[in-house]
């Protein structure tokens, strides 16, 4: 397995993220300070929660590729955390921050 292929991913991803930054958060409650009808207002409280729920995620995200950047400098990476059986590399290309092989992921979500 390429390890620097993923590890490559990871701060690709982590980048992407953290460059997105908080400014259009700010500006959405900016805009939603001013004066307006109640149907404005209400499309503002709408956008804020929105932008909110995705720095939430992208927060998740953000501590997921922390972790697999950790398990890359510990030499188990593309172990699944569950079963400790290999996570197939598609998955990995897919996902390459995640912490479980596809079949642990599905009785999670049973």
């Amino acid at each position: 397995m390429d390890v620097q292929h993923y590890k490559d991913a990871l701060l690709r991803k982590r980048g992407e993220i953290l460059g997105s930054g908080g400014i259009k958060l700010q500006a959405s409650m900016e805009n939603n300070t001013r004066q307006g009808d109640m149907a404005d207002q209400a499309s503002g409280n709408n956008e804020v929660h929105i932008q909110l729920k995705l720095k939430q995620t992208d927060a998740k995200i953000l501590q997921a590729i922390e972790e697999a950047l950790w398990r890359i400098e510990k030499g188990t990476y593309g172990a699944c955390r569950d079963c400790a059986e290999p996570i197939a590399e598609a998955r990995l290309n897919a996902i390459p921050w995640t912490r479980v092989c596809i079949a642990c992921k599905e009785k999670q979500n049973s």
